[in-house]
């Protein structure tokens, strides 16, 4: 398992639009997808430890989100082929358990990963109202384990982007485990 970080924030870059499958089968795309205050795309998977960690974090917080109009979607683009825990039926088994309150879907092609440059899980990008990044964070200062009272970073920047449309200027970058590429 390989421990990355993602690169900070590119202000003002426009959210690539999806079609993706979600585990409740339905598709996702980006108009779908987004709240009138903005859209908090993750990328997330079930077997890394660092999502494992901050599970009922994310669902807490994207639940306090969608009260201020930021909507939010998870994007599974692990290779299943050698992670049987992050396969479909299995996403669907976890989405269940946890009830997550979003759309979790699959990137079977890997193509959406590649298209918002994301690199690992967990992986945040949080878009405004008119889909420009402003957020590409952390969750908090947590990695595998739980650090209590930690200061909500991705819940705090996304509070501001529903209020004021812009992100943070300061952040810190999300830590996780690589994105498991198909060989070709």
């Amino acid at each position: 398992m390989v421990s990355l970080q993602p690169p900070l924030c590119d202000f003002g870059w426009k959210a690539p639009d999806f079609n993706l499958p979600g585990v409740d089968g339905a598709r996702y795309d980006l108009a779908e997808a987004r709240g009138k205050n903005g859209l908090l795309v993750m990328f997330i998977c079930n077997h890394c430890p660092y999502v494992k960690s901050i599970r009922e974090r994310i669902i807490r917080d994207t639940l306090e989100l969608k009260a201020h109009g930021i909507n939010s979607i998870a994007i599974m683009s692990n290779d299943p082929a050698d992670y049987e825990e992050d396969s479909f039926a299995n996403m669907k088994a976890v989405a269940r358990q946890y009830a997550y309150p979003f759309p979790y879907v699959i990137d079977e092609t890997q193509q959406v990963a590649k298209t918002y440059g994301a690199v690992c899980t967990p992986d945040f990008f949080g878009f405004n109202a008119d889909l420009e990044l402003q957020y590409r964070g952390r969750l908090d200062a947590s990695r595998k384990e739980a650090i209590a009272d930690a200061p909500r970073d991705l819940f705090n920047a996304m509070l501001q982007v529903a209020r004021t449309g812009q992100g943070p200027r300061e952040q810190i970058a999300s830590m996780g485990c690589s994105i498991k590429w198909k060989t070709e």
